[in-house]
């Protein structure tokens, strides 16, 4: 089989594209801090309402 015409300029198109979007790892990472800290503070303020949303719901469905 005979290789194709470009191929190497192709794979090191590839290849350098490949380095290139590597990522921004510290970004993602301070972004799921940001995200979980987020969702912890939601939780700490919102929890007590929900739980008696939901003690208030059951108590409903179970008054039946």
């Amino acid at each position: 089989m005979a290789p194709r015409a470009g191929t190497d300029l192709e794979d090191a198109g590839v290849a350098a594209a490949l380095r290139e979007d590597r990522g921004d790892v510290p970004g993602w990472v301070l972004i799921t801090l940001m995200t979980a800290g987020l969702v912890v503070l939601i939780w700490a303020l919102a929890g007590p309402a929900l739980s008696g949303l939901f003690e208030q719901a059951i108590s409903r469905v179970s008054g039946f």
